[in-house]
C-alpha cells in the first residue's frame, strides 16, 4: 500500500538517525521509573501483589495484603514477582512490566508503519505514539491498562499486518498466530475484555465492509489451539485450587462492573470526552481535520481499509466505555495506538503548509498554558489547596509543570519551522519529542506530591528516627488503607473496620482482618507494643478517649502510632 496523497517524495532514513533516535526515546521512555514513589491506589496495590507473590512463591493464587484477590489475571503480577526476585524490590522493578510492553508496542508501530506506508510513515507513527500525551502517562504507571493496550495494540498491528494486500500466505499465518497470542496475553492481562474489544472491532468491520473471505484468513483453528495454550492453564489450575474464584472473577469482576455502580467508577456519558481529547495530544488537529478522507475506501473491492479499521476500533472503544457503568480515565488507554497511526498516515497527506499552520497553533496554545501558569500559578494552587492537601506542597507542583508548558511549545514551534521547510519526518520527530518531555516532565513533577499519595515519605521519617520497624509486631489499618503502606513496611498489615475490595478475601480468611473498631480497642489496649495507622480525625477521637498512643510520625493524610 503506497500512499496516494503525499506532497513530498518518499526517502529512505538514514541508519544512524533512527539509531539515534532510538537511543534518546529509550533514554527518556525508561528515565524515570525509579525516581517516582508508588502512589495510591493502583502502583501500590498492583507492587504488593507481586511482592507477596514473589516472597511466597505462590504463582496461582494472586495476594493482596495477605489475602486472596482474584480482581485481575496474574500476567503482571508474574513479571513484577520476577523482577523483584531477581533484582530486589524497587520502584523500577514495580513499573518496567507496563513501561516495557508499551516501548515494544511503539518499535512494532514503527514496523507495521513502515510495512504498510514505506519508512517514513513508520517513523512517523512509532513517534505519535511514543509521543501521544495519553500513552505516555499510562505507561509510565503501575497499572494494568498499560499492558492490556500494549496486546491490543500487537494484536491490532499484527491483524494489519496479516491482512494486507501484500502479506503471503506464511506472512498471513504467521502475522495471524501473533494476533492470537497477544490476545491470550491480554486476557491474563486483564480479563475477558482481552477479546471481548477486538471480538466486536472485527465484528463491526465484517458487516460495514461485507468481506466475508476475511474470515478464512483468520487461520481459526491454529489461533484458537494457541490462545487457549496460552490463556487457559492458569484460569483452570487457579479454579480448582479456589472454588470460589470463577463467579467472583467471571460474574462479579466482568458482568458487574460493567453493567452496575457496584465499584463507585461511574461517571457521566460525556466522562471520556475530556480525556480523549487532552490524551490525543498533539495528534487531535491532525486527526479531526483528516477523519473524512479516513473514512473513505482505498483500492480494491475486497482489500483490507486499514485506516476505516482503526477509525472502527478506536470509535467502538470509546463507546463501549462510555456507556458502562464503570469508569477510569486509562480504561479508554487502547484508543491512542489506532489514532496515532491514524495520525501518522494522514500527516504524510498533508501539505507542509498546513501542517505548520497546526503546529503554531499547538505553539500557541503551550505558550498560553505557559503564561496561565506563569501568572496564575499560585493563586490555582491555593484555590486546590485545603488541610488534606496544604499550599506549602501543591504549590511546589507549579515549576514542573511550567516545564512541561515550556517542553510542549519548543517542540511545537521547532515542528512548525520544519514543516514549512519540507522537513516532514523531523518535524514530526520535534513534535513528539516536546510532548514527550512534556509528558515526562508532568509526572516527574507530580513527585512533589507524594507525601500526599504515598506512605514512602512516612515511613522513611520513622525509619530513620528509629530504624525499622519491628515485622513481628501487630500493625492496625483503622477504618482506612493506603494500597502503598504495606510495600514500604514489607509486610501486610490488619484490617480494621475496611472492606472494599478486600470482601472476597476477609470472607475467605475473616481471621485476619477485625470487623468494628470497638472489637479493635480491646486488642490495642491489651498490646505491650504494636502500631497502628489511622487518620487524623480518628487519632483525636482516640486521643480524646485515652487510648495509649505515641505518635511516630503523621502527615497531612496520615497518622503512625505505636503502642508502647
Amino acid at each position: 500500500m503506497n500512499l496516494t496523497e503525499s506532497h513530498s517524495p518518499p526517502h529512505r532514513l538514514s541508519r544512524f538517525y533512527l539509531l539515534g533516535l532510538l537511543i534518546i526515546f529509550t533514554a527518556v521512555w525508561f528515565s524515570n521509573l525509579e525516581y517516582r514513589k508508588l502512589v495510591r491506589p493502583d502502583e501500590g496495590r498492583y507492587a504488593e501483589i507481586g511482592r507477596e507473590m514473589a516472597l511466597s512463591d505462590d504463582w496461582i493464587t494472586p495476594r493482596l495484603n495477605g489475602l486472596k484477590y482474584f480482581e485481575k489475571p496474574p500476567l503482571q503480577y508474574w513479571a513484577t514477582a520476577a523482577a523483584f526476585r531477581l533484582f530486589g524490590d524497587s520502584h523500577w522493578g514495580a513499573r518496567w512490566w507496563p513501561a516495557t510492553t508499551t516501548f515494544a508496542s511503539v518499535l512494532l508501530m514503527f514496523w507495521t508503519g513502515r510495512r504498510l506506508y514505506g519508512e517514513e510513515t513508520g517513523l512517523a507513527a512509532a513517534a505519535a505514539l511514543g509521543g501521544c500525551t495519553g500513552f505516555i502517562i499510562n505507561s509510565h504507571l503501575n497499572t494494568l491498562d498499560a499492558g492490556l493496550a500494549a496486546f491490543l495494540t500487537i494484536a491490532l498491528l499484527g491483524f494489519l499486518l496479516a491482512q494486507h494486500s501484500g502479506a503471503t500466505p506464511k506472512e498471513n499465518r504467521n502475522w495471524m498466530l501473533v494476533v492470537w497470542a497477544a490476545l491470550a496475553l491480554a486476557v491474563l492481562s486483564k480479563g475477558l475484555i482481552g477479546v471481548v474489544l477486538p471480538g466486536a472491532v472485527l465484528t463491526l468491520y465484517l458487516l460495514i465492509e461485507r468481506d466475508w473471505s476475511l474470515l478464512t484468513r483468520l487461520h481459526l483453528g491454529k489461533g484458537l489451539a494457541l490462545f487457549l495454550l496460552i490463556a487457559a492453564p492458569w484460569f483452570i489450575v487457579v479454579s480448582l485450587v479456589n472454588d470460589e474464584f470463577a463467579r467472583f472473577f467471571f460474574i462479579y469482576e466482568h458482568f458487574d462492573r460493567f453493567l452496575t455502580k457496584g465499584h463507585r467508577r461511574e461517571g457521566a456519558w460525556y466522562y471520556f470526552i475530556p480525556i480523549l481529547l487532552f490524551g490525543i495530544m498533539p495528534w487531535l488537529p491532525f486527526i479531526t481535520v483528516r477523519l473524512r478522507n479516513g473514512w473513505r475506501r482505498h483500492g480494491e473491492p475486497g482489500m483490507l481499509q486499514p485506516l476505516r479499521l482503526l477509525l472502527i476500533w478506536a470509535g467502538f472503544i470509546f463507546l463501549f466505555f462510555s456507556v458502562s457503568r464503570s469508569k477510569l480515565p486509562s480504561y479508554i488507554l487502547p484508543v491512542f495506538p489506532a489514532l496515532a497511526l491514524f495520525a501518522a498516515v494522514e500527516m504524510q497527506r498533508m501539505k507542509p503548509e498546513m501542517l505548520s499552520r497546526w503546529a503554531w497553533g499547538l505553539a500557541a496554545a503551550g505558550g498560553g498554558l505557559l503564561i496561565m501558569v506563569l501568572v496564575a500559578g499560585e493563586p490555582m494552587a491555593r484555590a486546590f489547596s485545603k488541610d488534606t492537601a496544604p499550599f506549602a506542597i501543591i504549590r511546589d507542583y507549579i515549576p514542573w509543570i511550567q516545564a512541561s508548558a515550556f517542553s510542549f511549545t519548543i517542540g511545537a514551534i521547532v515542528a512548525a519551522g520544519l514543516f514549512r521547510r519540507y522537513a516532514r519526518s523531523t518535524g514530526i520527530v520535534a513534535l513528539a519529542l516536546g510532548s514527550l518531555t512534556a509528558g515526562i516532565l508532568a509526572m516527574d513533577g507530580h513527585d512533589t506530591q507524594s507525601r500526599l499519595s504515598s506512605t514512602y515519605h512516612i515511613v522513611r521519617e520513622i525509619e530513620a528516627a528509629q530504624g525499622p520497624l519491628d515485622r513481628s509486631l501487630p500493625f492496625y489499618s483503622i477504618q482506612m488503607h493506603d494500597q502503598t503502606l504495606p510495600f514500604y513496611l514489607k509486610r501486610p498489615v490488619t484490617l480494621v473496620q475496611y472492606t472494599d475490595e478486600f470482601a472476597l478475601g476477609l470472607n475467605a480468611e475473616p481471621e485476619k482482618g477485625i470487623a468494628q473498631v470497638e472489637d479493635w480497642k480491646p486488642y490495642w489496649i491489651a498490646l505491650e507494643r504494636g502500631y497502628a495507622l489511622m487518620n487524623p480525625a480518628n487519632y483525636d477521637r482516640f486521643t480524646a478517649e485515652g487510648l495509649p498512643m505515641r505518635v511516630l510520625a503523621r502527615d497531612p493524610r496520615r497518622v503512625i502510632v505505636s503502642r508502647q
